[in-house]
């Protein structure tokens, strides 16, 4: 008798001994298996928005980390509201792009209070906590395309911007435009308008400085789609001998144009998907307990129409 109450007593011991290994197992595999991270993006109208996106996805598939992703459209108010829920749902982190670097903050706080990370990938939150801010070198691609523009007008000429204010990123870039600009005292910028980084409000926007400005002889477009709305004000005037734009982002559309020969005659070029790439795996860094730097810049290039023809 005492040999079977023994032999059941290891039994016991046994059995208990396993359930704790498989515990501590799973203990173990859960966090990398149940990594979710929120992403609220400025928009998907932009290509710029889909090549980080699609970065993203494939990154974070390579990683084990699952995405939950959501446009803001442009609107803060929704994009507060996307955090909200990252945070009701218990993500591992979260990514902003901001509608408005100001306007999140309150957002990014109550991420914090919450005790989840918050990155920020292409554009900057002003307010909060944020683990790492991943974008281009904004400043670095203003003056790109700004000494870019200068040779173009050969140092003399009446410039206009077409703005969006309120995203830190737009704000480096007109930085070094201005700067690179400031070297050539015989170029004015003559007007600095927000089309919100809208095709359709840049258009407006185009016309009403090209009624204003009949001797203008160019557009800085702060992304792809404030030039080619830009262009396109500038076609529908009949001044597309006159007026030469700039811009920025890169898109498949807008190097068309540049090949073309069309007024659009450079891009400054970002890269959206190295940007998503590095923001997804610098969050699986952290996440496994590795300290990661509090800003990533990444290097901005610079497309003409020589360029583009290398591309073909």
């Amino acid at each position: 008798m005492r040999r079977l109450t023994s032999s059941f007593a290891l039994a016991t011991v046994a059995a208990a001994l396993l359930v704790a290994v498989s515990s501590c197992a799973r203990q173990k595999t859960a966090p990398a298996q149940q990594r979710l991270v929120g992403v609220t993006l400025l928009t998907r109208s932009h290509e710029f928005y889909q090549d980080l996106e699609s970065a993203m996805r494939q990154t974070a598939d390579g990683l084990g980390i699952q995405l939950m992703v959501q446009s803001a459209d442009f609107k803060v108010d929704v994009q507060t509201s996307q955090v909200e829920d990252f945070i009701n749902s218990g993500v591992n982190a979260i990514v902003i792009c901001p509608a408005d670097s100001n306007a999140i903050a309150g957002a990014v706080k109550r991420a914090n209070a919450a005790g989840i990370p918050v990155f920020t990938a292409d554009i900057a939150a002003k307010g909060g906590n944020v683990v790492c801010h991943v974008a281009s070198d904004n400043v670095q691609g203003g003056r790109v395309i700004g000494d870019y523009l200068v040779k173009l007008l050969k140092g003399k000429g009446k410039v206009a911007i077409i703005n969006h204010p309120v995203t830190t990123s737009v704000q480096d870039r007109v930085r070094g435009f201005r700067q690179a600009l400031a070297k050539a005292p015989g170029i004015k910028i003559v007007a600095d308008q927000s089309a919100e980084g809208q095709r359709a409000k840049a258009v407006e926007v185009a016309e009403t400085i090209l009624e204003a400005h009949p001797d203008l002889d160019a557009f800085f477009g702060i992304n792809d789609d404030s030039a080619l709305g830009a262009l396109q004000a500038v076609r529908q005037a009949g001044r597309a001998n006159r007026v030469v734009i700039v811009g920025y982002d890169g898109t498949a559309e807008a190097c068309k144009e540049i090949l073309a020969g069309s007024p659009l005659k450079a891009d400054a070029v970002q890269y959206p998907h190295k940007i998503g790439q590095v923001t997804i795996e610098t969050i699986d860094k952290y996440l496994r307990g590795e300290k990661v730097p509090k800003a990533i810049p990444i290097e901005v290039g610079i497309i003409d129409r020589a360029a583009a023809r290398g591309t073909q």
